[in-house]
């Protein structure tokens, strides 16, 4: 038992430099890099046949080699098993890909006003779907801008509201002073370029990655103490190319939330691109909405501002 089952041994082996080197993976052929790091928790499940294969070899060598990739695995995804939900918050926000093809976008407005948020970012907000969303978030939240395909709605004032350059040549991109009880906030709301699986050219994601750097500038020249940022970022946290991001901001749903919280696609989600994160201040609990019409869920979390 000791003797047999190599191959499987030398598969767990190259497994857990996967995991373990995972920003070592080159980008230099088809963004194999990103790819793997988009849906890096899901390696996890490469595990169990391989453990089925060792078991039916009788190999203990496998058996033993199988314990590195389950524990690096663990050290990169455990926390985000386990329930870190806390309670109370200043300030209640929600993220949401309303889909530029939403056939309820009365009833996605609704659900989202239904979800006590504060603020209410949207992303893919058409010439012929705005109006229904201004009717159905006005009311509850009658300060608001549109800036191209995205939006912020909100309870409380806003300010110095302006575009912000992603290097897209049309606006996907905004920022806004929110005048909360607890104090000024600069939320940022945010549709980063898509990326695409093909078969020629690989995870084609040149443009995100490049808007990824201009909206981290953009964060990084920011002067508020308090910064919040809504969207989807057509990446997961673990996907280097939004590094100029994540390096300076952390995620709600990693800081406060239960589980992967994945987002799209909302009908069998496997990824979590759409985004809350945070810089001087302090996420509390974090969450995925139900499906609206979209083919994204949408993502709140409650955040604390007092220092």
């Amino acid at each position: 038992m000791w003797r047999r089952g190599w191959l499987l041994t030398t598969l767990a082996i190259v497994l857990t430099l996967a995991f373990y080197l995972h920003s070592e993976i080159p980008n230099s052929i088809g963004n194999l890099g990103s790819l793997w790091e988009t849906f890096l928790p899901w390696g996890g499940v490469l595990i169990v046949p391989l453990l089925v294969l060792a078991v039916l070899r009788r190999s203990a060598t496998a058996l033993i080699a199988l314990l590195l990739p389950t524990l690096v695995w663990v050290n990169l995804f455990g926390g985000l098993i386990s329930d870190k939900t806390g309670t109370g918050g200043d300030l209640t926000v929600v993220t949401h890909n309303v889909n530029a093809g939403n056939t309820d976008p009365e009833g996605t407005a609704r659900a989202l006003v239904d979800s006590g948020a504060d603020i209410i970012a949207l992303e893919e907000v058409t010439g012929r779907s705005g109006p229904a969303y201004k009717r159905g978030l006005d009311r509850s939240h009658p300060y608001h801008k549109l800036t191209g395909t995205v939006g912020l709605w909100s309870k409380y004032p806003m300010k110095d509201i302006r575009p912000v350059d992603i290097k897209m040549g049309w606006p996907r991109a905004m920022r806004a002073t929110v005048e909360t009880p607890k104090g000024e906030v600069a939320v940022y709301a945010a549709h980063l370029p898509s990326v695409r699986v093909q078969f020629r050219a690989g995870f084609t994601a040149g443009q995100r990655d490049g808007s990824a750097n201009a909206l981290g500038e953009a964060i990084a020249d920011e002067k508020a103490d308090k910064v919040v940022l809504l969207g989807d970022l057509n990446g997961t946290m673990n996907d280097r190319a939004l590094a100029p991001i994540t390096s300076q901001m952390r995620s709600a749903q990693g800081a406060a939330g239960n589980g992967f919280g994945f987002t799209w696609p909302a009908s069998s989600p496997m990824a979590r691109i759409d985004q809350i994160m945070v810089k001087g201040a302090d996420p509390v609990s974090a969450w995925t909405l139900p499906s609206t019409g979209s083919d994204h869920l949408p993502v709140g979390a409650k955040l604390n501002l007092t220092d």
